[in-house]
């Protein structure tokens, strides 16, 4: 698997001391990432893997995967990512992305990696690559970077 996002001098620190349970509870609540059949591979504060097997239903005319499923799956691997560095309570919302898409998406599954770029209190920056994965080659077929908005629990009056 390519681990191309994780460079090892940038480190983030939790906000939420149960920054894991919190994204994967996220993430299991998301009826979108059941529906394509995905799955959170890897994560670690500031960095988040989320994989998808092919199915013919989730392609496009030339049988190669949809750019709707890429995008999905690099959105939720940017913004949870983010969210593991975000305060407890916190929810994570996406604002914008910009999702460039390099070669066709043509392989037995997409691995799409979510990398903070910078997290402040409101705003987080991700990055995100996806990669087509076909015989054991890896084909890097997209690039996104993502603001997202920190959703800060509601105080009570």
């Amino acid at each position: 698997m390519p681990h191309t996002l994780r460079p090892a001098s940038r480190t983030h620190e939790p906000r939420n001391p149960d920054w894991e349970a919190t994204v994967r509870g996220s993430f299991a609540r998301q009826g979108v990432m059941a529906l394509i059949g995905a799955e959170m591979v890897a994560l670690a504060p500031g960095h988040c893997e989320i994989r998808v097997r092919f199915r013919d239903d989730l392609t496009q005319q030339n049988g190669f995967f949809h750019a709707g499923v890429t995008a999905t799956i690099v959105d939720s691997a940017g913004g949870y990512a983010g969210l593991t560095l975000m305060s407890p309570g916190a929810e994570v919302l996406t604002v914008e992305f910009k999702l460039n898409l390099l070669a066709p998406a043509d392989g037995e599954f997409l691995v799409a990696e979510g990398q903070v770029l910078k997290s402040g209190r409101n705003l987080v920056i991700t990055r995100g690559e996806v990669y087509a994965i076909k015989n054991g080659h890896a084909t890097h077929c997209a690039t996104m970077q993502q603001t997202l908005m920190t959703m800060h629990p509601k105080k009570e009056k």
